[in-house]
């Protein structure tokens, strides 16, 4: 199994610490250190995890985020110098998995990216079916949605929540449930990763004229997938 790990950061001296603690854990860590370079590394090592600094030469990494998400739904842990809700959530807005703010210890980080990979390990292993709903069709195991017949551009968190919601019709999801189930006990950020996703993902499934089903705020408490009838189409 390849275990490529890209390394966007101007750095060396990040870089350089990020990678001896990769490679303790296993990992093969490529460095890059402008965002034209990771661009380049990215499609010609084929990395299954991306750890990608916001301020970069050349292409920030939120222009290195959006070109990668165009084709592809690594995972990409973004790593940020600035705390502020701004870069924070418009890493999350662009579809990035995670996110750490410097200074970070190593072995978090190195921690984060065990936890992420294995997030995705445990979901490929329980891809099975599709769901169907009137007007839409949710393929967990192509991670594909369609609307009307369509495809929507999801990401991968984005396709995971409406698969975790859609698998529960009416039923309630807190905002911790959610952050739990999609982004793992292990997770270290907070609640504002499920509202910035699920804003997001209603804008993208808006629909005209329909009622069939709806993803509801629950004030107080969180969301649900509401259909009308309660109960789906057909399951396969």
């Amino acid at each position: 199994m390849c275990k490529n790990i890209l390394i966007a950061d101007d750095s060396e001296g990040i870089v350089d610490i990020l990678s001896n603690y990769l490679r303790k854990e296993g990992f093969n860590p490529i460095p890059a250190y402008d965002g034209e370079e990771a661009l380049e590394k990215y499609r010609n090592n084929k990395p299954v995890l991306i750890l990608l600094d916001i301020m970069m030469p050349k292409k920030d990494g939120l222009e290195v985020l959006k070109e990668i998400r165009k084709e592809s739904n690594i995972p990409i842990i973004m790593i940020t110098a600035r705390s502020g809700d701004e870069d924070i959530v418009m890493g999350l807005d662009y579809g990035a998995d995670d996110y750490v703010t410097k200074p970070f210890s190593p072995k978090a980080v190195t921690a984060r990216v065990k936890a992420v990979l294995r997030r995705i390990s445990l979901t490929d292993e329980q891809k099975k079916d599709i769901i169907i709903f009137p007007q839409l069709e949710i393929n967990i195991a192509e991670y594909e949605v369609k609307i009307n017949g369509e495809l929507v551009n999801l990401t991968k968190k984005e396709i995971e929540i409406l698969w975790l919601l859609a698998s529960n019709p009416n039923k309630v999801f807190s905002r911790d449930n959610l952050l739990n189930s999609i982004w793992g006990y292990d997770y270290c950020g907070d609640t504002r990763a499920v509202d910035t996703h699920m804003k997001r993902l209603r804008f993208k499934l808006r629909m005209q004229e329909q009622n069939l089903w709806d993803i509801k705020t629950v004030w107080g408490i969180g969301y649900k997938f509401e259909v009308n009838d309660g109960k789906r189409e057909n399951c396969l």
